[in-house]
This record gives C-alpha cells, sequence and structure tokens, in this order.
C-alpha cells in the first residue's frame, strides 16, 4: 500500500516537526478503530487524546499529532508536534484537498445526509474510484478527517457536512471546496438552536460559501426555500440543479412502486425517463436516488449508468437496516433506524414499517432532540402516522412521553424513561411474525434498545 502522507508531506501541510521518517496510511482520531500504519491525531474534546498517545503507538500508529509531549514517551517517538491538533487536523486536510484531482461532492440537509452520501458512494464507483466521509463524520473535526483520508488516485470525493448551530456549513464548505454542493431538503432538525426554519435555510445554503468558481447547486425542489438559496447561488456565478417531486424539478420522482424490502422508481432527468431500483424501502430512499442522479448530471456523467449501480446501494447500520432477530417461539423482523431521528425521518419509517408484512407491526421510538419549546407539540403530533401504521408503539424519553399520551389507549404498547429501560420491556413483548422500528435521536441512545434485541451486550 501507497503511502497516504510522507513525513515532508506532513510537515509541509501543518508546519509541524516531525524526528524519524515515517510513512502515514490512514488518519485516526480513536484509537478503538485505529489501524496500523494510521497517524494518530491527539484531539482535545470531551476527553484528551494525548492521553491514549501510547496506547495507539503500540497500536502501531506509524506516528501521532500531539500539541504537547505525551507522559513517558521515548526520545525517538514518532510525534508530529503542532501548536493545535485539531488546527493542524484542518491543515491536512485543506493539504490533501488541495493536492487531488478528484471532483469533490459536499451534501448537507436536514435529513437524509449520510443515506444520500452512501448512495453517492455506491453510484459514482461506477466511474472511478470513490472516497466518502464514514459514519457520520460531518462536523468540525469529521470534515478535516474526511479529506486527510482521502487516497491520492481518489477520482471522486463525497464529503458530508453536518451543523447543530449557525455559522457551522460556511467554514466546511470552505475546507472542502466542492465542485457540486447538494442540500437533501429543509427541515426543523436543530430548530431548537437556530430558531426557526428560515434560519436553517439559510444555514445550509451557506454551503454556497465554498462551492468552486462555475461549480452547481443542488436544491430540494419541494423546499419553500428554494427559490431563495437558488438565487443566492446564482448571484455567487453557480448554476442550480433541483431535485424532488415538484413539477419543474430538473430529477423529478415521476412514481414510487414500494415493496416490503426495496422499491422501483422512475426518475425523469434531462429529458429521459430512469427505472431505479432500490434495494431499501421507502418513498424517502426513492427521492434520496433523485438528488443522487442530479448530482451525477451536474458531474458532466451518465446518470442511466449510476441508475444501474444503485441496486447495490443497501441501508447501512442504524439507518434503515433490516435483520431477522430471535424472539421466544421465532423469529421477528427488526428495522434498525436508531442513529437519528426528525419528524419527516420518523415518518418515513413508519411508512416503511406500514409496508411490511407482518403479524404486528410495533415501534419503538425515542426522543428526538434539538426541537425547542415546540417540542412536546411536535411529539404528540406524530399520534396520528403511529396509531395508522403501528399495532404497538413503545416510547421512551420525557418528550415521546407526549406522544405517548396522545395515542389512542390500543395503540400503548409502554412508556419508558431512557432506552436502557424499555429495551428488556420491548424485548419481553415481542413474538414471532412481529416488525419492529427502532428509532430515536443520537441522544436517546435508541442502539441501546438493537442491542438488546440482537442479543448483544454494551452501552
Amino acid at each position: 500500500m501507497s503511502a497516504l502522507w510522507t513525513s515532508a508531506e506532513l510537515r509541509a501541510a501543518t508546519g509541524g516537526t516531525i524526528g524519524p521518517e515515517v510513512e502515514v496510511l490512514g488518519i485516526s482520531i480513536d484509537t478503538r478503530s485505529l489501524a496500523q500504519g494510521d497517524l494518530f491525531v491527539a484531539l482535545r474534546d470531551t476527553r484528551d487524546g494525548h492521553a491514549f498517545v501510547a496506547d495507539a503507538l503500540a497500536r502501531s500508529a506509524a506516528a501521532a499529532m500531539v500539541e504537547r509531549e505525551p507522559p513517558d514517551m521515548p526520545e525517538d517517538a514518532p510525534l508530529l508536534h503542532v501548536g493545535d491538533t485539531l488546527a493542524g487536523l484542518a491543515a491536512l486536510g485543506a493539504a490533501a484537498r488541495a493536492r487531488t484531482d478528484a471532483h469533490v461532492v459536499a451534501v448537507t440537509g436536514s435529513v437524509g445526509k449520510t443515506t444520500t452520501k452512501e448512495m453517492l458512494r455506491v453510484a459514482l464507483a461506477a466511474f472511478g474510484p470513490t472516497h466518502a466521509s464514514a459514519a457520520s463524520f460531518n462536523n468540525h473535526w469529521g470534515v478535516p478527517v474526511t479529506l486527510a483520508r482521502m487516497p491520492r488516485d481518489a477520482a471522486f470525493a463525497v464529503v458530508e457536512m453536518g451543523m447543530n448551530n449557525r455559522g457551522e456549513i460556511a467554514p466546511l464548505s470552505s475546507l472542502a471546496r466542492p465542485h457540486v454542493g447538494l442540500v437533501t431538503n429543509i427541515g426543523t432538525a436543530h430548530i431548537g438552536h437556530l430558531g426557526s426554519e428560515e434560519a436553517i435555510a439559510e444555514e445550509k445554503g451557506d454551503i454556497i460559501a465554498g462551492i468552486a468558481p462555475g461549480g452547481v447547486l443542488v436544491l430540494p425542489a419541494d423546499s419553500r426555500f428554494a427559490a431563495r438559496l437558488a438565487a443566492r447561488a446564482r448571484e455567487a456565478g453557480l448554476e442550480v440543479l433541483s431535485h424532488g417531486e415538484a413539477a419543474g424539478a430538473d430529477a423529478r420522482l415521476l412514481s414510487y412502486q414500494g415493496e416490503a424490502e426495496g422499491g422501483r422508481a422512475e426518475i425523469m432527468l434531462a429529458g429521459e425517463r430512469l427505472g431505479v431500483t432500490l434495494a431499501a424501502p421507502g418513498r424517502h430512499v426513492a427521492l434520496n436516488a433523485c438528488a443522487v442522479l442530479a448530482v451525477v448530471h451536474a458531474l458532466g456523467l451518465a446518470p442511466r449508468s449510476a441508475a444501474a449501480a444503485l441496486p447495490a446501494f443497501g441501508a447501512p447500520a442504524g439507518r434503515g437496516r433490516r435483520s431477522r432477530i430471535r424472539v421466544e417461539g421465532g423469529e421477528a423482523l427488526l428495522i434498525d433506524d436508531s442513529y437519528n431521528a426528525s419528524p419527516p425521518s420518523i415518518r418515513a419509517g413508519l411508512a416503511v414499517l406500514a409496508a411490511q408484512a407482518a403479524t404486528r407491526r410495533i415501534a419503538a421510538l425515542g426522543d428526538m432532540r434539538e426541537l425547542g419549546s415546540e417540542a412536546p407539540a411536535i411529539h404528540a403530533a406524530l399520534a396520528p402516522d403511529a396509531a395508522t401504521a403501528c399495532d404497538l408503539v413503545f416510547t421512551c424519553g420525557e418528550m415521546m412521553e407526549h406522544l405517548h399520551r396522545a395515542l389512542p389507549e390500543a395503540r400503548r404498547g409502554a412508556h419508558c424513561p431512557d432506552s436502557a429501560a424499555l429495551a428488556p420491556v420491548l424485548r419481553g413483548a415481542l413474538r414471532p411474525g412481529d416488525a419492529v422500528l427502532v428509532k430515536g435521536s443520537l441522544g436517546s441512545r435508541m442502539a441501546v434498545v438493537v442491542q438488546a434485541l440482537c442479543g448483544e451486550s454494551g452501552s
């Protein structure tokens, strides 16, 4: 395997110093996932990464980026000394972006970012080596890590960008300098921090700040903010494409036939009708495919070839992945959508659950976070959708108690204070032939429920 970074390149990129000559094969910020040959970056966050440098080197890291000398280091330890490790990581990401010939796509949006990013990974791989963000590496350290990990031979790169507060997207986009920026949709996720959908739309539109001159912004045609963001993009000299179901969308979903395990979509793009077979269920997945094909078109590639590649896409863990689980007396279907949640994504998940052939359809829902003062009403407003899709609804968390109370009594499974308390209650309630959807915001820790249903231990 060729080196991702040499000592000389590390020094040039970061302005740091490193003693022994090394060749770095990857970038890591967590010793638990570190691979041999990685550069371990000792970030200071909830824990100080400098405390794990010795462990990283013992696990065969090629070197460690540090801003101070870790304790008990030998004199010849391969340490890249920088003034600030987060700034050093960002500098490494900027250097990776500067040296690559890859076509870069940035993805943001209120929901669907990671799923769309993974679909783009599959679609663009039909045209050349494709690099993409791991998991949901989409914040102030995740974007630099993604860029710094970019292989030298990448033809395409897909960089996910998220935000919690105003002013976070613009610097990420400026670092990645994408050729194409994609906004999947604009909703109420993080409205508790930003205050209004208008502010969320402006923040998502800040992806324009980094798009390369002559680049393309791909917008959701169904959003009431589309015209405003399109005007911003055109003022910046960018081309604009749109995706969605609205009449006039450049990539328009004409029809969708859903099945329990996937679906078939017909999409109109550039005057051509494209049939797309999807191995993950849900109309929202078909809408993500519209966005993906719009990006492919924006890059000057053949959408039909991308459409032919998309059947290889399957929902990632925590994003709607399906599996069979053992329950007393037989098996049940688990739909693991536990990674995150917002009102639109919960409704989409409930629609997928409703399409399942099952003896009973059961939802286990945890709190949606960062919804501000309207959170109780927003949670309660899910009751009609949940009652229609489900035979039973189990809930946990302070906010989901409002949904529990709003449900018809016949649909109430149980309410628990948290996911750890809910897990054994739900597991004991499942029967053979059930289909169960598990969903909630990351902070609700619904993965604990998934682990319990799968017979795994963990916290």
